[in-house]
């Protein structure tokens, strides 16, 4: 499968998370981690502000792509799997690893990282590491 290199959508979008999560953190103290955020919404015991900040947050990840729409009169593209057991299985893993990480990429690689964390960037190095490694295997080795 090849993809297309997009420098300067790449670049914009890499502003606009980097600015969302300094604008959360600045007005409410908050980490920009989507396992977290998402977390808070259905949490049985958590403050009003909390939650509706998060779910505000969140509401806004999934308003992107029809925002995308209305900007450039078209779906993004994305390839997705056909394999509904292998989404299920890699849905089960990326959950596990941010319970078992205490975050997810969002959380540790942009936030973590920014703030100097020595734990968000052994968490990164080792997502990164495993997605090179996942990645090889399915594109070179099992060749999905």
């Amino acid at each position: 499968m090849e993809t297309e290199f997009t420098p300067w959508l790449s670049l914009g979008g890499g502003i606009m998370i980097g600015a969302s999560a300094v604008l959360l953190m600045a007005t409410n103290g908050r980490i920009a981690g989507i396992s977290g955020l998402t977390a808070k919404i259905f949490a049985r015991k958590s403050d009003g502000e909390a939650r509706g900040v998060s779910a505000l947050f969140v509401l806004g990840l999934l308003l992107a792509a029809p925002l995308w729409l209305l900007v450039s009169g078209g779906w993004p593209q994305q390839w997705v799997p056909t394999n509904t057991v292998l989404m299920a299985v890699a849905g089960l893993l990326v959950g596990f690893g941010a319970s078992y990480g205490n975050g997810c990429t969002s959380g540790h690689g942009v936030c973590g990282i920014s703030r100097g964390s020595a734990r968000s960037i052994m968490a990164t190095v080792t997502f990164m590491a495993t997605a090179f490694v996942t990645v090889f295997v399915t594109r070179h080795v099992i060749g999905g």
